[in-house]
């Protein structure tokens, strides 16, 4: 493998473009700073006002020019659709002319080892807390990119002592928009249907390019464009003290949420990270309190223990990270509410009329609007800068405090380290994982010689070791670490129903990657040295009397066979272990042009391994015509997420919308069709209930109720659309069914298939985002290249009966789960219901086939461990049914 320094260009010239702005300021008189209103138009908040990016940005670069060098606009780089993803620096002109030196000291007393304590006081006094916040991740939360304008003109034109003690005491990394592509659409939305009897209403698909509201899950392996924009600046570039995130919540309960989160807590931060939280969320609190503001909910609805998103993975980056969440109106369109329909319980808001310690002023009812969402918000913003301002100095020695504490409890825990060999099943995807590591600021050593354990381990050259000793030690258990989720008084409900975690139950990175990690309980002495860059490896070509085999075992020989299709090179698969080459093997011929060959093995790190002789048996690939469903209701982020892996591999397809699959005739068009996780009923656009005063888009459940969706955007492909797929299958074409779309397939195609979890309550069975053991049949082609056993992903997903017929040779069972002991990481109630059960399934049908693939395959781009049981299903299968010796 060769190593290229990829990030550091990047820091250099991010950092360029902070210092060139800093060394020459226009020094403006304070008068002359533009107001919101003045340029906007409008007081931001205003109903039914939404300031657009692109205007927004214009401002903020006014701003930049009027500011007296106190603002400073830092263009990080396009957005996925191409839009400018801003960062604002706001601080006093002096902090801003010794910016670079203030980042550097904050750097290392983020990681103090081997700096001396006394230098370590030195730099502490020359230091400056930053304090970093994003607004509105979730697009149609529209709160925070509204307030900013405010919060930015108020800390450039306040004189007063607590504005200057901010500018002063504080380095204020602001992000007015985490989502620009989704501002500019739910804005245009919102305004074409201003003033019908649609305003008001969501958009009808994701509010960015591919996984909507996802976003905030893409913390864990950063994904998208916005994610390592951020990423860069919370885990690697500026390492804040604090990192605030705003969002929306549903209408109908407290007006805000403000920190510290309920319980269940996650274990391992520092536990400085959960009391400055809660520090800061009382002085926001407080600070609405001293401005009338009703409504103010601390510690309540949302724990502590949340999936990996930004504001919950931090804490374990030994920053306070926090979120505050709104009550939601109709975008900017005010939403009346009695008092009595304010009915949203939560965690430790029981009743959201009434008086309690975490919720003393509750809000009144009547019309909520937009600008209640901006002066709490705002509110809530300058509570966390002016509490930072006042305790600088404590939060920077804080900040070492977190690090060295951490790092010494690493270094006297159980595991001391976790070891990665260089010898894995797939490589190219543990390179991946090393990336994604050091991408979260972790470090990770490699040796080129090897190492031995204590206990006699040996790992061969090449392998990787990550120590516990190190500031980042409780994230590092979390992303390899067998993890498992309190099963205690916080989680269940009194009558012992379990309490639905904030998504996952776990985010154990190296187990979504199908990499073997092991812990060790003593630290290795070694020849290791620090990977300091992203690894990007070379493949390497060399040719064999038959030409040349690609390793099918890794993900990225998919992507191979895409390139070698798109240049017309044949491709054939093997079916069958023997001679050297293995089931899921792809052959290329002698003929095939070398350099096309080398420049695949370049750009993806594959290797075309020589060939001795043509393996028998295999079969010739065609490049299958692949379609997906494509809906309205808000969008499916499966179907995105889907969307974007597809693309990083190559694969060709199309999306599909309701109107052509309502025609019919889809063999003409298609080999392959995919429906995403999804249910039924929003497949098919059967109605559903609305949840808690918001839920699933487009949907009713009174017919005297306004459709607040126009037309066009009603999705669902109907009964026209079913018998359109039955049509398909029956002729010979695959359909391809993840998740909770199993269900579609299964009750519309009259499948002869139980979901043995169907039906059951939450104290029967429960499984929240967790990794379960499974048997595979690895010789079955959409098993190829996959081990014998392995883990899936199991989110609150489906398990099968395959229900014995006459004609039970028509069908497979791919993926069954362990007979006992099933859990790895998370959380199972109810073990007993799905031991030994299908995970997935081929159900023959006519001419065609139904895969089944009830677990989470290609969950938000992570689980590349499984990615290869959908790739499977998209590539040309043998003419009969291969060999099923296992690999």
């Amino acid at each position: 493998m060769r190593r290229t320094v990829t990030r550091l260009p990047l820091l250099i010239a991010f950092l360029g473009m902070v210092l060139a702005a800093s060394s020459v300021p226009t020094i403006h008189a304070q008068g002359q700073v533009t107001s919101p209103e003045k340029f906007f138009g409008f007081r931001m908040g205003a109903d039914r006002k939404i300031a657009r990016w692109d205007k927004l940005v214009e401002y903020y670069q006014l701003l930049e020019k009027q500011g007296a060098g106190k603002l400073k606009v830092v263009t990080m780089g396009p957005t996925e659709m191409g839009n400018p993803f801003l960062l604002l620096i706001i601080t006093s002109p002096a902090n801003h002319k010794n910016l670079e030196q203030l980042r550097q000291n904050n750097l290392k007393l983020s990681d103090p080892r081997g700096i001396p304590e006394a230098e370590i006081k030195t730099l502490a006094a020359a230091s400056k807390p930053f304090v970093c916040m994003t607004m509105s991740m979730h697009a149609t939360e529209i709160g925070g990119a509204q307030m900013s304008p405010e919060l930015v003109y108020d800390l450039l034109t306040r004189q007063d002592a607590e504005a200057q003690r901010i500018l002063d005491n504080v380095v204020f990394l602001l992000v007015p928009s985490f989502n620009p592509d989704g501002q500019i659409m739910v804005t245009d939305w919102y305004n074409k249907y201003l003033g019908t009897e649609y305003e008001g209403s969501n958009p009808p698909w994701l509010y960015n390019k591919y996984i909507g509201h996802d976003n905030n899950r893409d913390a864990l392996t950063m994904n998208m464009k916005e994610s390592q924009y951020v990423g860069r600046l919370l885990f690697t570039e500026w390492k804040p003290a604090a990192y605030f995130d705003f969002h929306h919540m549903g209408g109908y309960g407290a007006r805000i949420f403000f920190p510290p989160y309920a319980e269940p807590v996650r274990p391992l931060a520092d536990p400085l990270v959960w009391r400055e939280a809660a520090w800061y969320g009382g002085e926001m609190a407080n600070k609405a309190e001293e401005a009338g503001l009703s409504g103010v909910m601390n510690n309540g609805q949302y724990s502590g223990w949340g999936h990996f998103g930004f504001h919950w993975i931090t804490p374990f980056h030994n920053i306070a990270g926090m979120l505050t969440e709104s009550a939601s109106a109709r975008l900017a369109t005010p939403l009346y509410i009695d008092p009595s329909q304010l009915t949203g319980a939560a965690r430790n808001l029981q009743r959201p009329t009434e008086e309690q310690m975490n919720f003393p002023n509750p809000w009144p009812g009547g019309w909520w609007t937009l600008r209640g969402i901006v002066d709490r918000q705002k509110v809530g913003a300058w509570g966390l800068l002016d509490c930072v301002a006042r305790n600088a100095e404590t939060i920077v020695w804080d900040t070492y405090l977190k690090a060295s504490r951490q790092t010494d409890r690493g270094a006297k825990g159980r595991p001391a380290a976790y070891a990665i060999s260089a010898t894995q099943h797939d490589p190219l995807t543990r390179t991946k994982l090393i990336n994604a590591l050091l991408a979260q600021g972790i470090e990770v050593m490699q040796s080129a010689r090897g190492f031995t354990t204590s206990d006699g381990a040996i790992y061969p050259p090449g392998s990787f070791y990550v120590t516990l000793a190190q500031p980042k030690m409780g994230l590092i258990r979390y992303l390899l670490g067998e993890t498992h989720y309190p099963d205690n008084e916080w989680t269940r409900q009194a009558d012992g129903t379990p309490i639905r975690p904030y998504d996952m139950a776990q985010d154990v990175l190296s187990d979504f990657m199908g990499i073997k990690v092991d812990p060790l309980d003593e630290a290795v002495k070694g020849d290791f040295a620090r990977v300091t860059a992203p690894i990007v490896p070379a493949g390497k070509v060399a040719k064999g009397l038959a030409g040349y085999v690609i390793d099918g075992r890794s993900n990225d020989a998919f992507k191979a066979m895409n390139l070698l299709f798109d240049k017309n090179v044949p491709v054939r698969r093997v079916d069958a272990t023997g001679d050297g080459v293995r089931a899921g093997d792809f052959v290329v011929p002698a003929s095939a042009p070398e350099g096309v060959l080398a420049e695949i093995a370049k750009t993806i790190g594959t290797d075309f391994n020589p060939l001795k002789a043509e393996p028998k048996p295999a079969h010739d690939l065609k490049r299958m015509r692949i379609g997906m469903y494509q809906r309205y209701r808000g969008g499916n982020m499966d179907e995105g997420w889907t969307r974007w892996v597809f693309e990083q591999f190559a694969f060709q397809f199309k999306n599909v919308y309701d109107a052509e699959i309502k025609k019919g005739n889809l063999n003409l068009s298609y080999d392959v069709f995919i429906f995403a996780d999804d249910s039924t009923g929003t497949i098919t656009g059967e109605p559903t209930a609305r949840r808690g005063g918001g839920g699933e888009f487009g949907a009713r459940r009174f017919d005297g109720v306004p459709d607040t969706t126009p037309p066009e955007y009603r999705s669902g492909i109907g009964n026209d659309g079913v018998n359109a797929i039955k049509d398909f299958v029956q002729k010979g074409g695959t359909l391809v069914t993840l998740g909770g779309a199993t269900d579609f397939a299964i009750t519309k195609l009259g499948l002869p298939v139980r979901n043995v979890v169907d039906g059951l309550s939450a104290k029967e069975f429960f499984c929240p985002g967790s990794t379960l053991r499974v048997k595979i049949d690895n010789g079955h082609p959409l098993a190829y290249g996959m081990p014998s056993e392995g883990l899936v992903l199991f989110h609150y997903s489906a398990a099968f009966d395959v229900v014995a017929t006459e004609f039970n040779d028509r069908n497979d069972i791919v993926v069954r789960y362990a007979d006992r002991n099933v859990e790895r990481s998370g959380w199972l109630n109810g073990e007993k219901y799905i031991a030994g059960k299908t995970a997935m399934a081929s159900i023959g049908y006519g001419l065609g086939k139904v895969v089944l693939i009830g677990f989470r395959t290609q969950n938000r781009a992570q689980t590349l461990g499984t990615y290869k049981f959908l790739f499977n299903a998209l590539v040309t299968p043998p003419a009969k049914a291969a060999s099923r010796a296992g690999s």
